[in-house]
């Protein structure tokens, strides 16, 4: 597939940072609509140096990697900005020139990537109020490390940067409910990717992004980021799984907006990609997806589109085959089950669910397996003065979840 003409990484790089549209960005610049088109056209003019330095800090990107070269192909040099520069303010550093001297190891790369790996493991089973700070002081340590390092080191140093912010900020949507802090905290996880050039984990943190407004029912702004990140996949190699799961993504952004019919093709879609494989590896950072997950995101818009009995016999499957240290994913998938009882007539087999729901979170908070229940428990309204509503609610409402609710 062609890819498309203009300026792409000046539209990615505007999408990533939620301006959704041509106008948007130029009002947030002060200049006019027509001279963001020139720019995303397929020979865009070098900006003036005073537009130039409100776009690079607008977009957390240098103009060289906004697609801006001087005539005969060099990259202009007002306005470059590493990483570190385009972050500094946000995580309390001082602006480092952008050629130090290169000070560090390389063992420190490999050091910077244990703590990332340890991290990326804990997220399974430590209470995210707790993680998330570590995570945060990680990516500090990275954007202190990044300009001491040259070469190879430098570029493995802004990879591992790239996945503890992707990881700071999947904490904050999925777990904290911040959608607009995450949004700030992927951007940073983007910038990271362009430093290591791992368009791999460009297209993992586009792909979140799409999530922020595909669950606030923006379909046309989750569908522009979809685009961006299978963009990016495709300057892969990108593995059978990474693929299936842009689908999945963007199957549950559709089904957030109504639209259950386009999202159980796309999840079609990534069973066939599944099945057929691509003879790539998935990077190791992939490890929230997986064939049982598909098969979730499959149930959930079952459930969606009114198809019961498929939605129980789905869910019920993913549930048997959840490993012990998913018991984040248990509690969305129990959430769902309890919601296909609700909708199905039985409140009693809809508590039963919901209670091993809670069960679960009592154990590993996780706010979007919390908000499956409380869901389920509106839906049990017109059940509200049975027994087992009353026991729900007395769990539901007793000290311990209630205090983790509030806590985090």
């Amino acid at each position: 597939m062609a890819r498309p003409a203009g300026n792409t990484r000046l539209k990615a790089a505007r999408v990533a940072a939620g301006y959704h549209s041509q106008q948007a960005l130029a009002d947030a610049l002060g200049i006019g609509a027509r001279q963001v088109r020139r720019w995303e056209s397929e020979a865009p003019p070098v900006p003036q140096p005073e537009v130039a330095q409100r776009l690079t800090r607008l977009l957390a990107q240098d103009l060289a990697s906004l697609g801006f070269t001087r005539p005969g192909g060099a990259a202009p040099d007002h306005g470059r900005r590493t990483v570190l520069a385009a972050t500094a303010t946000a995580v309390g550093l001082a602006v480092v020139p952008t050629q130090a001297v290169a000070r560090q190891p390389a063992s420190a790369a490999e050091d910077y990537e244990a703590v990332t790996r340890s991290h990326r493991r804990l997220y399974w089973s430590v209470a995210p109020a707790t993680l998330h700070p570590a995570a945060l002081a990680h990516a500090t340590l990275g954007c202190e490390l990044l300009p001491e390092a040259a070469g190879q080191t430098r570029q493995r140093i802004a990879a591992a940067l790239a996945e503890t912010w992707l990881l700071a900020g999947r904490i904050e949507f999925f777990d904290l409910r911040d959608a607009d802090r995450a949004q700030q905290t992927l951007l940073r996880a983007l910038q990271a990717a362009g430093e290591a050039d791992d368009p791999l984990l460009g297209a993992a943190v586009l792909a979140h992004t799409a999530f922020i407004p595909g669950w606030a029912g923006e379909r046309d702004a989750a569908a522009e980021r979809m685009v961006a990140a299978r963009t990016y996949a495709r300057r892969g190699p990108a593995s059978a799984e990474l693929l299936a799961w842009l689908d999945a993504v963007e199957a549950e952004c559709e089904t957030r907006c109504g639209n259950t019919r386009t999202a159980l093709h796309l999840i079609g879609h990534a069973e066939t990609v599944l099945g057929s494989g691509s003879g790539h590896e998935s990077p190791p950072w992939l490890d929230w997806f997986s064939a049982v997950r598909l098969a979730a995101f499959k149930g959930n818009t079952q459930l969606k589109a009114g198809h019961l009995p498929q939605a129980r016999s789905t869910l019920l499957e993913v549930l048997d085959a959840l490993g012990p240290a998913e018991e984040k994913q248990s509690t969305v998938v129990l959430g769902d089950l309890a919601a296909v009882e609700v909708a199905a007539g039985d409140p009693g087999a809809a508590c039963g669910y919901a209670v091993r729901a809670l069960d679960q979170l009592e154990r590993t908070w996780y706010a979007t397996g919390m908000d499956r229940v409380r869901e389920v428990r509106r839906a049990l309204a017109p059940h509200q003065h049975e027994r087992c509503v009353r026991e729900l609610d007395d769990r539901l409402y007793g000290w311990s979840t209630t205090v983790s609710a509030l806590a985090r």
